[in-house]
């Protein structure tokens, strides 16, 4: 799995840079409009450094996207079937999640993504991640914390929450076990 993660890396920096420059915007531009140093984006145009889940979100937001579109957009478009072997794969480097990309078109309004959190990890998401979707997560392993605004949740292999209005979302497996967990969004 390295190397799909790793390719993918390597097309999401080039995706990256894609986006910037069709918009015409200057490095110092991007970081303004994402809250991401110009520094930071530069590495990771350069592919020198592999972004986290949060600078990602950041990014696509920017570019008016969803983390997947943008992802989606790094693989590029495969069709409507969406085989195993072809998902797109990424491991975030801080927090070693990995998501795979299980089903996504910019001609689509749904998204599918499934996420393999380990034990003792959490991830945290600006409410602006949300502020063009709605989305589910159902838990198909393990016990995920999802802490939304102010609520928080406790879900169990099984358990389904549909999110409400955007908030800042913290997602963590609070467990000694792995927790796989599939998101249904769709484009609002």
């Amino acid at each position: 799995m390295d190397a799909i993660v790793d390719d993918s890396s390597a097309k999401l920096a080039r995706r990256i840079l894609l986006e910037r420059e069709a918009r015409g915007w200057s490095l110092a531009e991007l970081a303004e409009q994402s809250g991401v140093s110009k520094a930071a984006i530069s590495k990771i145009e350069r592919a020198e450094v592999s972004p986290t889940a949060v600078v990602l979100v950041r990014l696509a937001a920017a570019f008016d996207l969803t983390l997947a579109g943008l992802l989606v957009r790094a693989e590029g478009d495969a069709g409507r079937l969406a085989r195993a072997a072809d998902q797109a794969v990424w491991r975030d480097p801080d927090t070693g999640y990995v998501r795979r990309q299980i089903y996504s078109r910019p001609d689509h309004p749904q998204e599918l993504v499934q996420v393999d959190l380990p034990p003792g990890r959490q991830v945290e998401f600006p409410a602006s991640a949300y502020a063009r979707i709605r989305q589910a997560i159902w838990v198909t392993a393990g016990e995920l914390v999802v802490h939304e605004g102010a609520t928080r949740h406790v879900l169990h292999a099984g358990d389904c929450l549909g999110f409400g209005d955007p908030a800042p979302v913290v997602i963590a497996n609070q467990s000694t076990l792995p927790c796989s967990y599939v998101v249904a969004l769709v484009r609002t």
